[in-house]
């Protein structure tokens, strides 16, 4: 098992991988040969009981969540309120009436097996301030758990959950200005 090796039979869906995962080309470069480094190093690990790609993605796997939480030391103080200025809950805490959400016309499930809403919802998760966007990415992309997640951002599970909220009622909001309305608006 050598470097060139890896790279020729792996490189290809390695970088798919980092990339859309990832959105500087330093980080996918830096995660892809950081991958190949563990690879080499812990060669006599791999037991084979999983072919070599599904291993080098497990280990890319964890050098992207590397990425992400030197980036969240980065972005401690980055402010990720993205209100309109309009008012979604009343001074009593309950919905007002025109901001609560409604249901869809179609299952989030359906409308995502449609091209155009995944298009919509990736530029949509793009135009997140960066901690939304790796919180999402990592929770909803690459299944992450709560710990997991708030370990890489250097968060608290509150103030995760107030993230992901915040970024769900983001893309909603950016979907639905994109067309992809609910039943009842």
């Amino acid at each position: 098992m050598n470097a060139d090796e890896l790279l020729t039979q792996h490189g290809d869906a390695l970088y798919a991988f980092a990339r859309q995962r990832l959105e500087s080309d330093d980080d996918i470069a830096d995660c892809i040969q950081e991958t190949l480094l563990a690879a080499l190093r812990n060669a006599g690990t791999f037991e084979g009981r999983s072919s070599q790609r599904t291993w080098l993605i497990g280990i890319l796997k964890f050098k992207i969540f590397d990425t992400f939480r030197a980036h969240a030391r980065e972005a401690l103080n980055e402010s990720i309120d993205t209100t309109d200025g309009t008012e979604t809950f009343s001074g009593n805490g309950h919905w007002e009436k025109q901001r609560a959400p409604r249901p869809w016309e179609k299952s989030p499930l359906e409308q995502l097996e449609q091209s155009e809403l995944k298009r919509h919802l990736h530029v949509c998760i793009e135009h997140l301030p960066a901690t939304m966007r790796t919180a999402v990415r990592l929770r909803e992309l690459d299944g992450f758990q709560t710990h997991e997640i708030c370990n890489a951002l250097q968060v608290t599970a509150t103030n995760l959950n107030v993230i992901l909220y915040r970024a769900r009622l983001h893309l909603r909001s950016c979907l639905e200005n994109a067309g992809f309305t609910s039943a009842n608006g």
